[in-house]
């Protein structure tokens, strides 16, 4: 086993050779299923190990001192230790299963469920071979506290989410959303000390961990935020909380759940409320529960009942719901969601006479894993400031990327120019529009932003003199041309 520091790509190299173990047996699309518990197995099996290391040299080799749980971290109960399960040779994946589950027995109120519910010991898929080969290849490196940085395991962590994303293209949207568009979105938000955020669709916790680093780059005290999240996909929630304790998080609450038709955070009143709310939800949701929205317990259908069929308005009007009274929050939806009519026109139109919603930004096409459409960012803030009040900003950011052969890519100097455009709040010839709330009357509240930021084309045609000339020109070349043909043809027949 290596006992040195490890560096960043040291760990992300030997993340993607653990995929590389699986493949075959295991469809790409389940790799993170096996290889995020394992990876956090093994993390707080070293853990322990250097905290028990740490009380014996303290107690002059007192094992019982250093075995008591004050010391520690996480409980790891006897015979549920990584070497437990290292040291088995048969039923590989029956003992990881017991390891993991005694693990989450000792440590409820932290790490129930935490693991998933990988079938670790479904041999046809999990040969004892494959288990050992896989063990034996995480076992190469020290995950303990002196050996690997929390920001050098977290940032793995975001990267082997990437990696997951990019080998399962379909779905990763469900998965993965862009950091670029959440570094935008942490920018947008600007959360600071001591404010709670929340999001109602948290995936692996990526824009929640976003702001917690938005307040690192701001030299702000980051452990000061509490943070929120419920994720009704069970390996996703899982990851979350794993993703968490990896990035060294203590202040957060992720619940597995639905949370259109059962929201998992409450106060005396109703639904809890935040100072920051983010969130990319699954776009155009159908049958999200609309029959229960109708009569609604929590008031979320303030502006009204979106359709059976598309839950993008019922994610909106959750997430105003929850923004505190000087909350804010951002939210990434399809561009549909400016302009369909209906049901949704109807709770655009009363969002949008509540002067709640501050600024609409289009985004560049296929910049979404598995998905070439363009989406849209929404803003809105509980008090605008005077300046913005009856006021919509529109921007679109439809050129602001960098083309890609299968893919876009929103980079670092887009990301920052779409942010400059929002907080400079004033027209920008092609980009920047503020439009007042008679603008979006007139346009029958359709938010469609190419109604509001008009393209100037520098056509560089011809004046009409200019194209008579030209005309006239090409006249007499060809009566030219003509004649030259005629007498050609006459020497030809003579």
């Amino acid at each position: 086993m290596n006992d040195q520091k490890i560096t960043l790509s040291q760990l992300e190299q030997y993340l993607s050779k653990a995929a590389w173990i699986l493949k075959g047996p295991v469809d790409a699309s389940d790799f993170k299923v096996y290889i995020f518990p394992l990876l956090f197995f093994k993390r707080i099996s070293d853990v322990y190990d250097e905290e028990y290391q740490n009380a014996l040299s303290e107690s002059d080799g007192d094992d019982e001192y250093a075995s008591l749980p004050e010391f520690h971290r996480f409980i790891i109960p006897q015979g549920c230790h990584w070497n437990d399960v290292r040291e088995t040779t048969e039923n590989v994946g029956l003992a990881i299963e017991k390891a993991l589950r005694g693990i989450e027995q000792a440590n409820q109120e932290f790490l129930y469920g935490i693991f998933g519910d990988a079938q670790w010991s479904n041999k046809n898929k999990l040969s004892d071979r494959l288990l050992i080969d896989l063990i034996e290849h995480f076992s190469q490196y020290k995950l303990a506290n002196s050996l690997v940085d929390t920001d050098i395991l977290g940032q793995s962590y975001e990267y082997l989410i990437k990696h997951f994303a990019d080998l399962t293209n379909k779905k990763a949207g469900e998965f993965y959303t862009p950091r670029s568009v959440v570094h935008l979105l942490g920018l947008i938000l600007d959360p600071h000390e001591g404010q709670s955020i929340y999001d109602p669709a948290c995936g692996t916790g990526g824009m929640l961990l976003e702001c917690v680093n938005h307040l690192k780059d701001n030299s702000e005290d980051y452990r000061t935020l509490k943070l929120f999240g419920q994720e009704k996909n069970l390996t996703s929630s899982s990851i979350a909380r794993m993703n968490m304790f990896l990035h060294d998080i203590e202040d957060f609450e992720i619940i597995r759940g639905d949370t259109l038709n059962n929201p998992g955070f409450f106060a005396a009143d109703g639904l809890k409320q935040f100072d920051c709310v983010i969130a990319n939800p699954p776009f155009s949701l159908k049958a999200w529960g609309a029959e229960n929205w109708v009569n609604d317990p929590f008031g979320r259908n303030f502006a009204g009942t979106p359709p059976k069929g598309n839950g993008d308005m019922a994610w909106v009007q959750h997430m105003i719901k929850s923004m505190n009274d000087t909350g804010r929050m951002a939210v990434v939806l399809p561009h549909g969601a400016l302009f369909r009519k209906g049901a949704e026109g109807k709770i655009r139109k009363a969002i949008i006479e509540h002067d709640l919603l501050e600024a609409v930004i289009g985004l560049g096409p296929n910049i979404f894993y598995g998905t070439q459409l363009a989406a849209c960012v929404m803003v809105f803030k509980q008090q605008k400031a005077a300046n913005k009040q009856n006021n919509i900003l529109f921007i679109d950011a439809s050129d602001q990327v960098r083309v890609g052969r299968a893919q876009n890519f929103l980079e670092a100097e887009h990301v920052k120019q779409i942010h400059d455009w929002y907080l400079d709040y004033q027209d920008v010839e092609n980009h920047v529009k503020v439009a007042n709330m008679a603008d979006i009357e007139e346009n029958d509240f359709n938010l469609n932003i190419l109604l509001y930021v008009e393209k100037i084309i520098e056509d560089n045609l011809p004046t009409v003199d200019e194209a008579m000339a030209d005309l006239k020109q090409a006249w007499q070349a060809s009566l030219k041309a003509e004649d030259k043909f005629k007498n050609k043809l006459k020497e030809f027949i003579s």
